[in-house]
């Protein structure tokens, strides 16, 4: 893969293209290599597998580092915009074009990540919702719920790696409360209505 990007590239270079292309590169999900006591691959929810690496290069646009928060449903409204066309009503995703440009900037005050602890529905293709693993991340704290009934709670600012779970400390039950809260409010209470 590492090579065909490369490909890739290097034929934007020789076409000069790079004025009227975009190029996004993203993975579609992180991946476990023993952390958190030997787990491998990445149906859980610690940052290791809710996090991607996301490169984008776009005509006018300089390079920067962007903190903000993005979902990998923000593609389809970021390439959208990039290449100045009309994102179709009802995405559950938000452009995040202006990050390039002020990569300072929010905007969303969380995002969201699920995953399967479970088979299809029978007979369909579907997965079953009461057997999803959700987790809300804001930049500093995680909370993940699990269909089990299961809850985790982590501070990223004294335990990056997530390995403390706060879910049970009275000290947290506020903050607990607040992300229980905001994950069931769902992706509407986490956009920032400042565009």
């Amino acid at each position: 893969m590492d090579a065909q990007v490369g490909v890739l590239l290097d034929a934007l270079d020789r076409l000069k293209l790079w004025e009227n292309t975009v190029v996004l590169f993203h993975s579609d999900h992180g991946y476990h290599l023993g952390e958190h006591g030997g787990l491998w691959h990445k149906m859980c929810l610690f940052e290791e597998t809710t996090s991607v690496p996301l490169i984008v290069a776009a005509p006018g646009r300089k390079p920067a580092v962007a903190a903000g928060l993005v979902e990998l449903v923000d593609l389809y409204p970021t390439l959208a915009e990039l290449c100045g066309l009309k994102a179709p009503a009802g995405l559950e995703g938000t452009s995040f074009a202006p990050l390039l440009d002020q990569p300072n900037r929010s905007i969303k005050r969380a995002v969201f990540t699920v995953v399967s602890r479970g088979r299809a529905i029978k007979g369909t293709e579907k997965l079953d919702p009461e057997r999803m693993g959700r987790t809300l991340f804001d930049g500093r704290w995680r909370y993940t719920e699990w269909p089990e009934g299961g809850a985790e709670l982590y501070d990223h600012q004294s335990d990056p790696f997530e390995y403390d779970n706060l879910a049970s400390s009275a000290k947290h039950r506020d903050q607990l409360a607040a992300m229980k809260s905001q994950l069931h409010a769902g992706w509407s209470a986490a956009v920032e209505r400042t565009r």
